[in-house]
């Protein structure tokens, strides 16, 4: 085994934990209608999700680099990458400043991250698929 192929298994490792831990957001999200017990369980994954996003942009950056190609599935990557940081960002600011007796704001923060999370799925299936095309 040499360090490509290594160091793709560890990226696509990171990936499929990512997905689980934004399969447990989303399912989350949707089942738990309690949204302060929410609310801690999703500032709990919360760094755990960057973090895992982090690990992602870094090993790929690696398998990129030690390939010496920019290809356009790489570019879809990196722009996926972001959009699901910045997609987690925005939800997470909605997020901590709706107080306790703010049924108002929790129901629309129930809608707005049901949607966040159901974009950022789709943004990673998609990329999947254009990293399977190209």
């Amino acid at each position: 085994m040499d360090f490509s192929s290594s160091t793709i298994d560890t990226h696509v490792f990171f990936v499929y934990l990512f997905i689980s831990v934004m399969i447990i957001n989303f399912y989350s999200v949707y089942n738990i209608n309690n949204f302060i017990k929410l609310a801690k369980r999703l500032k709990f994954f919360t760094p755990l999700y960057h973090t895992l996003n982090a690990i992602i942009i870094y090993t790929g950056t690696i398998v990129a680099f030690y390939q010496r190609t920019f290809s356009f599935t790489i570019f879809i990557m990196i722009a996926a990458a972001i959009a699901v940081m910045v997609l987690e960002i925005k939800r997470f600011k909605k997020m901590r400043v709706i107080k306790s007796d703010d049924t108002q704001l929790q129901e629309e923060f129930f809608r707005f991250s049901r949607k966040i999370y159901l974009i950022e799925i789709i943004i990673i299936v998609f990329t999947y698929i254009i990293s399977k095309i190209f």
